[in-house]
């Protein structure tokens, strides 16, 4: 148990999946939470890292921190995401240990597991192969930081896990269609074209692919609950179980949007990996995490969010 008043360090604290593990340790009794912001410190410049470090001296560091994107800005900037996700990881695990921190919680990703991995994915199939090529940097900078985890721990005893989320959804997501997810590229598609009157959208591939999603407060509920109760070396899935084609979600993001247009295919596009579900046994069994929110629930949420803020978006560029 880590307890509540443990100074906790939460890279990427500001972002889209770190505000909410914000909010979920606060809910949970922690306030010496620190979040730098990346314009006053670039994980990326080791200098600037030990100077975070030196100056918070956290007990605690959860690395959310991260360049993400969808499949487009996946192959339009692979070098970045490999070398930015693996120096920043690197940078912070290394710190974590030299600064004598109590534990260290690393996000992965789903984009680690081969292309071909038989679903579920189970964890102990995480090396028998390589990842789907179109997210493939990605996913080997992130798989590389659950090998240094796991080298820290062996060599030097530090207390480091190491999550693997699956496709994230939600409240202040990215809703940018050159660099989104599905999820927030079909929102901001449907609401822009039932705004407009236009009859159909175009979306990617040929909607047969399928993949499972967790809403990002239920992502944050389990990152806080590993962080609290998990010590072990293995990587954990954090995820639903459900899978989806992507077809199904398009129909259902059409009517939580009220689009009732065509939705229209583009098969020169890529699919991404042809399969995307995780088994989630292990988060149950080792610290008690399930999935509460359903995904039409999280939809509804989502596209009320959007609506929202979406001038705010607009505003801040």
């Amino acid at each position: 148990m880590i307890p509540f008043t443990h100074r906790i360090l939460v890279t990427g604290g500001a972002g889209f999946l770190g505000s909410h593990i914000v909010e979920a340790l606060q809910h949970a009794g922690y306030r010496s939470i620190m979040v730098p912001r990346s314009s006053e410190c670039d994980l990326r410049d080791a200098a600037a890292v030990t100077r975070l470090f030196r100056e918070y001296q956290p007990e605690v560091v959860i690395h959310a921190a991260a360049v993400v994107g969808g499949i487009g800005a996946n192959r339009a900037r692979p070098a970045e995401f490999f070398h930015d996700n693996a120096l920043m990881g690197i940078q912070v695990i290394d710190a974590a240990w030299r600064h004598r921190a109590r534990k260290v919680v690393v996000l992965g990703t789903v984009c680690a597991y081969p292309k071909f991995a038989p679903a579920p994915f189970s964890e102990d199939d995480l090396w028998n192969g390589y990842p789907e090529e179109t997210n493939a940097p990605y996913g080997v900078a992130k798989k590389a930081l659950l090998v240094q985890c796991q080298a820290y721990r062996r060599q030097y005893g530090l207390n480091a896990i190491f999550l693997l989320p699956v496709n994230l959804y939600g409240p202040r997501d990215h809703f940018d269609l050159e660099s989104s997810h599905v999820i927030p590229a079909m929102i901001r598609k449907c609401v822009e074209a039932v705004e407009r009157g236009e009859p159909e959208i175009l979306l990617w591939g040929d909607g047969s692919a399928t993949r499972e999603f967790l809403y990002v407060k239920d992502a944050a509920r389990g990152v806080v609950t590993a962080m609290r109760h998990y010590n072990s070396p293995d990587p954990v899935n954090l995820g639903t179980g459900e899978e989806i084609p992507i077809a199904d979600l398009a129909l259902l993001v059409a009517a939580e949007t009220g689009f009732r247009g065509t939705q229209r295919w583009d098969r020169s596009r890529p699919n991404g990996q042809p399969r995307r579900s995780l088994d989630v046994s292990r988060a149950e069994r080792e610290f008690g995490f399930r999935a509460t929110i359903p995904l039409g629930e999280g939809l509804r949420e989502t596209v009320r969010w959007y609506r929202a803020n979406r001038q705010t978006m607009k505003a801040g560029g």
